[in-house]
């Protein structure tokens, strides 16, 4: 049953049959989809690149929280698509190279958001259109005090801290191994 619709989601009391039989009733905050983007702004084989934070107001947070640039799917919009067009909206830049990191649930338990993350390197000016209710600043900032800032729990954001790791860990991280980003 629809108790809820939304500009971005939509809530639900759906009746739900359990693994093991019995049945109940879940509250469910659909949700289209999104995309996010670590905007590495130096060259990523360096020892220490540059990443594009932003410092961004979040009501529900009572404050501004570091994240990386990040938005909703419109209808019908590819992964890829979104994070380029977020990439350019929030942090004013066009990415030469996007690759995809992974994607992942935001909470499981009552939601069907996925944001799929992906990493931005090649990067040139253009002009950000920041949405009448962001208030954003784009703070440039070395990965070593990025990861420093996620370690000592100044960044908080769940899709900033899984993407910002996952290309420390797993794309940069392998460099190392491999000789190569």
């Amino acid at each position: 049953m629809r108790v809820y619709s939304g500009r971005v989601i939509t809530l639900d009391v759906d009746t739900v049959r359990f693994p093991d039989g019995s049945t109940g009733e879940l509250e469910i905050v659909r949700h289209p989809g999104a995309a996010a983007v670590v905007p590495v702004l130096s060259d990523p084989a360096g020892a220490d690149p540059t990443i594009l934070m932003l410092r961004q107001f979040r009501y529900a947070t009572g404050g501004t929280l570091w994240e990386v640039p990040a938005g909703t799917l419109a209808p019908g919009e590819e992964p890829e698509a979104c994070a380029r067009r977020e990439l350019e909206e929030e942090a004013g830049v066009r990415a030469g190279r996007l690759e995809r990191l992974t994607s992942i649930w935001t909470t499981p338990g009552f939601t069907t958001e996925t944001i799929h993350l992906f990493w931005a390197a090649q990067l040139t000016a253009t002009q950000s259109a920041h949405e009448r209710d962001e208030f954003i600043e784009v703070v440039p900032r070395p990965l070593s005090a990025v990861l420093d800032d996620i370690r000592r729990g100044e960044i908080r954001d769940a899709k900033s801290i899984a993407a910002l790791l996952y290309l420390a860990g797993f794309v940069l991280g392998e460099r190392n191994s491999a000789g190569r980003v």
